[in-house]
């Protein structure tokens, strides 16, 4: 089965969303997910900041403000877990490497290049043609995923190089998953501490940062049609983080996009819960060390129903074949 007949459940699935395939012929025919990873975005920096384009992004997202990340909430071990959907007790990075090393358990399972599988791993072996992207603002988070798995893993220094380079990178391709790293919010709050006047500042640039994407999206009109997720790996207390509290391991999770239900999502969302929830997206079946879950709780019932209408199809054509 090829890349386009097996995407043709999910393309019928989202049908009734508008717009969704207004793109140049010849490119990718399938979702397109934008995830945006704020490092050291606490939900107080949400809920104090002046954000507006998070706000409006609220408005039309399903969202919740009481996600969890891993412990240790440190970035290696969240980021980790955000895009291989697993704990550290399955990864086995527990650290970012400064002071100990950064994979101190043997992963429970690895991909061909000796990794744990990463969604963008995932999503590669599923479909080869598609295009994968990553522009990351901390030179370590390229460290987490397959070097063979993106088509583009850039490190630029700062947030808005980073954001500039991502944008001007998606305007001309139109990949299929892309990942933007911000570090700002991070950088401040370890130099001024999480309440103070400079990491609130440094949260609102993060917010025109996210705004630039959204315009970019809203220009090419193809907003409603592509998911965009804003999440975080941990928050922080005084001047760091690492440690066994709420305003450590409460980290926000916003998802746009089409066949999305806008609101507050109530049942639980933890921080390895993004891979299922991408893979879920793109009809892709997870690893058996995965042990996060899809958010299915931030979609319409409709497309739920559908998706797992095609599900249970895909099973009945297999067991027939058998």
């Amino acid at each position: 089965m090829g890349p386009k007949t097996k995407l043709l459940p999910l393309v019928m699935a989202l049908a009734g969303c508008p717009a969704l395939f207004a793109e140049p012929a010849g490119s990718w025919h399938g979702p397109r997910v934008i995830i945006v990873g704020v490092d050291g975005l606490s939900v107080d920096g949400v809920a104090t900041a002046q954000v507006p384009r998070l706000r409006d992004l609220m408005a039309r997202s399903a969202w919740t403000l009481e996600a969890r990340g891993v412990l240790p909430t440190l970035s290696s071990p969240n980021w980790a877990s955000a895009i291989n959907g697993a704990s550290p007790a399955q990864h086995g990075i527990t650290s970012n490497g400064w002071l100990r090393h950064k994979v101190e358990l043997q992963p429970v399972c690895r991909g061909e290049d000796g990794k744990f599988p990463t969604i963008f791993g995932l999503l590669r072996a599923d479909y080869p043609a598609s295009k994968i992207a990553v522009f990351h603002d901390w030179a370590g988070f390229s460290d987490l995923l397959e070097k063979a798995a993106p088509d583009v893993m850039r490190h630029e220094w700062g947030p808005a190089k980073t954001t500039e380079a991502a944008i001007a990178y998606w305007r001309d391709n139109r990949p299929a998953l892309t990942f933007i790293h911000l570090d700002n919010v991070d950088h401040e709050g370890h130099a001024h501490g999480w309440y103070s006047k400079e990491y609130y500042r440094a949260v609102e640039a993060a917010d025109s940062y996210i705004g630039q994407v959204l315009d970019m999206l809203d220009a090419l009109s193809v907003r409603e049609s592509t998911y965009v997720l804003v999440t975080s790996d941990h928050g922080g207390t005084n001047h760091g983080h690492g440690k066994n509290s709420l305003p450590e391991i409460q980290i926000p999770w916003i998802l746009s996009g089409p066949g999305i239900a806008a609101g507050r999502i109530t049942a639980p969302v933890n921080t390895f819960d993004p891979a299922l929830t991408v893979a879920w997206i793109f009809d892709l079946t997870p690893p058996r060390c995965w042990i996060g879950r899809p958010v299915l709780t931030a979609f319409g019932p409709s497309l739920v129903a559908a998706h797992s209408a095609v599900d249970r199809r895909k099973v009945q054509i297999a067991t027939a074949k058998d």
